[in-house]
């Protein structure tokens, strides 16, 4: 990747006169549009700034103006993938709930947003091939992990407290088994169609699958 083009703030001539500039958050939600599913489609090593800018209304300049480079414009893009599903998580209104009808509406959530957000699981995909190399650059991801938990730990929590839940259940643990199953079935779709000819997003199976899932959980929260 060659150096950026400049970091000098484009002028009104640049952009064809101030009638025509646009506003500053609007062009970079558009570029992160593009940049996702081009990391996404391509991965960090194959996509190109010259693509991502010709595929927007923007400039190549105008992407370093913002982004500052091809890596800044990839951290920015996992930053708002992972930001989309903690803000969910975050936003979901479950204290009112049973716990057990509050964990199956959890599980639910990231059942429907990755099945939604296919580019969300093939980025994470592909920082895992670099060892979470660029993902460890940011403190907006790091403080992103803490309250999307929080959500999860208080639900527990109230499981214990009403003898619900067994004693022995980590937050993290119920996590990795809501994300492993959802991560599986879409990550995983095309060489499992392939080997047993069963297209886990098959529309017909998707209910089943929905309730399979909390099935699961709530059978180790609840096993004695």
């Amino acid at each position: 990747m060659g150096a950026p083009l400049s970091n000098a703030a484009p002028t009104d001539r640049t952009l064809g006169g101030p009638e025509r500039q646009r506003d500053a958050e609007r062009t970079r939600a558009e570029i992160l549009d593009v940049a996702t599913r081009e990391f996404a489609d391509k991965g960090y090593s194959g996509a190109r700034v010259d693509e991502i800018a010709a595929k927007t209304s923007t400039t190549k300049r105008m992407i370093y103006y913002y982004f500052g480079g091809k890596e800044q414009l990839y951290v920015a893009a996992l930053e708002r993938a992972y930001t989309v599903i903690r803000s969910i998580e975050r936003e979901l209104d479950v204290e009112h709930l049973d716990p057990l009808d509050a964990i199956r509406q959890l599980a639910e959530l990231t059942f429907d947003h990755h099945e939604t957000h296919p580019d969300f699981i093939r980025l994470v995909s592909i920082e895992n091939i670099h060892r979470a190399e660029h993902i460890a650059t940011s403190s907006t991801l790091s403080s992103l992990a803490n309250p999307a938990l929080d959500v999860l730990a208080r639900i527990l929590q109230r499981g214990r407290a009403a003898g619900q839940f067994r004693d022995d259940v980590d937050a993290l643990d119920v996590h990795m088994m809501i994300s492993g199953f959802c991560v599986f079935r879409t990550a995983n779709r095309h060489t499992f169609k392939a080997i047993f000819d069963r297209d886990m997003l098959d529309p017909a199976r998707r209910a089943h699958y929905r309730r399979m899932l909390g099935d699961l959980v709530l059978e180790y929260l609840t096993a004695r």
